[in-house]
């Protein structure tokens, strides 16, 4: 076991001296680094003076440059097979020699490894040539000089907090909280143009077809919202455009549909607008959570034990328990097979719905 390996369950391991500069590895998807933003805040407490480098994507610098937080500057990662692209995707297996020098010339006293169990990551970060390297290490992946053990089976949050505290970095949240910037609020407002009642965003899609709630479900959903007084939003991405269209075919009522017209910038600004956002278990319900909107997920039971929020009084979790694949019965929580179903289809509309009125509903007046 590497050092300080049980730090996180007992006490956090020594800080390290003189430290100017910090890599953090974190190169995937946008509900990815919200689950890593509490180990960022926990290194950017631990070394205030430090700067943070984050090793990561282009949307990455979009999203970060400028923003209050604790990622001072992106590096932007080239693309390598297993960091900044799927493992399951073709890609170099090593970062261009020109990338590796530039990050060596950085002189990193310590690179993070954020990044899953360390098959592609750990060999990426050993060659930065840090001082000190931490990070996860499943079995047979290289080691670092400080590791935690990576079992799938984990809340992401509390997994790269255990790895913050290897370097003397305890924790200080458990949520992710993204500044909103004027320029934010402003594109957004752009989009949106007039209200009616409170401001729901419905996002359908998800990266996984599995983590999908029916499009039928959603248009339902959205419809008894509008009736209860609300305008509907519904977000994606341009790829998504198809999902939004085909809940707004499917409903009867208006709705705003936005996905592709909005930068990741003009997000934030619109969830921040939000009363409420409901969804998938994807990267837009984790920054709405982030900006502090309350959020209702479907979720299946597995995604909810890793990446499901952390309390309950604003954010809600219907849970599908499928235990099978839907097609071919292959054991879900083996991940044994690969089509393309919802997982998730057994929430019902009624069990959303409930969770979503529930969050509307104005907080108690207290009088002391």
């Amino acid at each position: 076991m590497g050092t300080g390996a049980d730090a996180f369950g007992g006490q956090s391991s020594p800080r390290l001296d003189e430290v100017r500069r910090i890599a953090v590895l974190r190169a995937n998807a946008l509900g990815d680094l919200l689950v890593a933003w509490p180990a960022l805040d926990a290194l950017r407490a631990a070394y205030p003076e430090a700067e943070l480098v984050l090793l990561g994507l282009a949307w990455h610098r979009e999203l970060l440059t400028g923003r209050p937080g604790p990622v001072d500057r992106v590096a932007v990662v080239p693309p390598v097979r297993g960091v900044s692209v799927p493992d399951d995707r073709p890609a170099p297996e090593r970062p261009p020699p020109a990338f590796v020098a530039a990050m060596r010339r950085e002189r990193f006293d310590l690179a993070v490894q954020l990044h899953g169990g360390g098959g592609f990551s750990n060999p990426f970060v050993r060659a930065l040539g840090a001082r000190v390297t931490a990070g996860l290490r499943a079995e047979g992946a290289e080691p670092l000089d400080r590791w935690v053990h990576y079992a799938y089976w984990q809340p992401e949050v509390l997994r790269y907090l255990e790895v913050a505290a290897l370097v003397g970095a305890p924790p200080v949240t458990l949520q992710a909280r993204v500044a909103v910037s004027g320029a934010d609020r402003a594109e957004a407002d752009r989009a949106l143009g007039a209200l009616r009642g409170p401001l729901v965003a419905v996002h359908p899609g998800a990266g996984d077809p599995r983590r999908r709630w029916p499009p039928e479900r959603f248009a339902s959903l959205a419809d008894a919202l509008v009736d209860d007084g609300a305008t509907v939003a519904l977000t994606g991405s341009a790829e998504e455009r198809s999902l939004t269209c085909a809940v707004a075919s499917l409903m009867h009522r208006p709705a705003r549909d936005l996905a592709g017209r909005l930068s990741i910038g003009g997000l934030v600004g619109l969830l921040d607008r939000c009363s409420l956002a409901v969804g998938n278990d994807t990267g837009p319900l984790h920054l709405a959570r982030a900006v502090g909107t309350p959020t209702v997920t479907a979720y299946w039971a597995g995604n909810l034990l890793n990446a499901g929020p952390v309390g309950r009084s604003r954010d809600r979790t219907p849970v599908a328990w499928t235990t099978a694949c839907p097609v071919c019965g292959a054991s879900a929580l083996a991940r044994a097979c690969r089509h393309e179903v919802s997982f998730v289809a057994a929430i019902g509309v009624e069990e959303m719905l409930a969770a979503a009125r529930d969050l509307l509903q104005p907080y108690p007046t207290v009088v002391l």
